[in-house]
């Protein structure tokens, strides 16, 4: 007979982009938060830094009205906070909290860190000093709520993403024991830097020491934290299979439970909206890269693209143009294509000479200079996407079938070019292209097929082994997603395999096209938060009888 699962009174879960859009976790956090909210109706508090100040934050609705006796309680015990609503579907509570208080209490509050738990902070540097203060502030703030609104028999789960969270995690356990804690990672800390830092990780994964490579790559701080707040936290969670591997390995900890990432579908347009919102991203994409190249490719043209963080080699942004290089000398291919790289960096302003060439109206037969990027970066000349096309020689000239064009920004709808949001333009595409060599789940080839556009990926991310996994085999871009086998040293074939694919796609007929996109389209369909949130519930039910196991210990002695 199953025992029936118990489920939380209260969640309070804190990220670093709660209410701060800088990374994927955004999209988690914020997609998930209306399940939450259907299921729990207010008791579900989300936490996050107030990084705004004075400034407005658009993701966010101050509401006075919230909490104004515990406000003030707060304010008495020295915690600033504001409270309101994220804008986001559902619309959760939430609650940003000012960290720089704490900054001057620091050394104090390492130095308990470790003499409790062991936690190395002598060699922070960077952002660990401000994420730690965030994170401890929003355990102030948990803490401070608990005692004053909650009964002391409610069930209560805080749960914190990322290495960023794990002081405060580590402080509930020691002040509030009776709360139940829950630490996702959604990608080791390590293990990105192994990566990032263009060492082999999955062949020599096993051989790795985490304690030993920290050193090495002078991560000691936020691996320490991370390691002990996935060591003595009730509930261990990543997103994937892939990253679970990468937890035992390096941090030295099975997880408890994976939590894939799923979504929500609000922001794809309805039918009787799609057809026409697809049509006017193609023309955006179009008139961008003929005005920048002065070229007149038309509607027949394959548009394609990669996007994400500028994590050049863990991203696969280096693999990607290698392959748009190859398919240049591919005599398959039959149609233009426009390859679009949509990874915010290190922007200027955007080109005023194409603004000027868009607002004309006319069109151009010659290319502007650097015909390859539409906004200007303070780093020019050393950018890693500007240098290997210069590497490559890939120049934008009218006669390659093959042209590649870098968008640098964050596309938010105000960039000064193209001035559309991603979701407005990811539809316009007619496939893309993932090839991630470090990628814990994958949220931009999720978002592709959500919006029937096909895409390829390659089985060293979360989304890829998932997907994989659905079929039951390597899945094929008639699926809807093509899945590549990427190892450590398999660079050039998994570019063959882009080119060949993208080669194979564009001589689709429309009755294979249609049949790749309804497959993306219905294959989206089985992440969706109702199917996904089973596996939250199962470690709020795991890390719960954790709590009431010591609790009812502590009340015996």
């Amino acid at each position: 007979m199953e025992r029936d699962m118990l489920f939380p009174d209260y969640i309070f879960e804190s990220s670093w982009e709660v209410c701060n859009k800088v990374g994927g976790i955004y999209t988690v956090l914020s997609t998930r938060a209306r399940t939450l909210q259907n299921k729990m109706r207010d008791h579900i508090i989300f936490i996050g830094p107030d990084c705004w100040g004075e400034k407005s934050c658009s993701y966010f609705a101050e509401d006075k009205s919230l909490f104004c006796d515990w406000k003030t309680q707060s304010m008495e015990d020295g915690i600033k906070v504001k409270i309101g609503r994220w804008n986001v579907p559902g619309n959760p509570i939430t609650i940003l909290v000012d960290f720089s208080i704490y900054f001057d209490d620091k050394d104090a509050i390492y130095s308990k860190l470790w003499e409790l738990y062991g936690v190395d902070s002598l060699h922070a540097y960077g952002d660990y000093d401000e994420a730690s203060m965030f994170s401890y502030a929003a355990a102030k703030v948990v803490e401070s709520f608990y005692n004053y609104n909650i009964n002391k028999s409610a069930k209560v789960i805080y749960h914190g993403n990322e290495w960023m969270t794990g002081l405060g995690l580590l402080y509930i356990n020691h002040r509030l024991p009776q709360i139940a804690t829950v630490f996702t990672t959604h990608a080791t800390s390590i293990g990105r830097s192994i990566a990032g830092n263009n060492k082999p990780l999955y062949d020599y994964l096993f051989a790795y020491n985490g304690d030993l490579m920290s050193v090495e790559l002078n991560m000691q701080s936020k691996h320490s934290i991370e390691k002990q707040t996935a060591k003595y936290v009730d509930c261990f969670t990543t997103v994937s299979d892939i990253t679970a591997n990468e937890c035992n390995e390096l941090l030295d900890k099975p997880v408890d439970f994976v939590l894939p990432n799923g979504f929500e579908n609000d922001f794809v347009p309805k039918p009787a909206s799609f057809v026409r919102k697809r049509k006017e991203a193609r023309k955006c994409l179009l008139s961008v890269a003929n005005a920048l190249m002065g070229t007149d490719l038309d509607d027949e043209t394959l548009i394609i693209s990669t996007s994400g963080r500028y994590e050049f080699r863990n991203k696969g942004i280096d693999v990607y143009i290698e392959a748009m290089n190859r398919l240049l000398r591919d005599k398959t291919l039959k149609k233009n294509i426009v390859a679009f790289i949509e990874v915010p960096g290190w922007i200027g302003e955007p080109r005023q000479d194409i603004i000027e060439r868009l607002n004309s109206g006319k069109k151009f037969d010659t290319p502007l200079e650097v015909p390859a990027i539409t906004h200007w970066l303070n780093n020019m000349s050393h950018d890693n996407v500007l240098e290997m096309l210069k590497h490559l020689d890939m120049q934008n000239r009218k006669d390659d079938i093959v042209k590649l064009i870098f968008l640098p920004c964050y596309l938010t709808g105000n960039d000064g070019v193209l001035n559309k949001t991603y979701y407005d333009l990811v539809l316009g595409n007619d496939l893309c292209v993932f090839p991630s060599y470090y990628e814990p789940w994958g949220y931009t080839p999720l978002e592709a097929i959500a919006f029937k556009v096909p895409c390829i990926t390659t089985d060293l991310s979360g989304f890829g082994l998932w997907v994989n996994g659905e079929k039951g085999s390597h899945c094929e871009i008639e699926d809807g997603v093509k899945v590549i086998h990427r190892t450590d040293y398999n660079y050039s074939e998994v570019a063959d395999v882009i080119k060949d694919t993208v080669a194979k796609f564009s001589n689709f007929s429309t009755y294979e096209i249609n049949k790749s996109r309804r497959n993306a389209e219905i294959l989206s369909k089985q992440a969706l938060w109702n199917v996904f949130i089973e596996h939250y519930y199962k470690a709020y039910d795991f890390a719960l009888r954790k709590a009431e196991k010591r609790t009812n210990f502590l009340d015996f002695n």
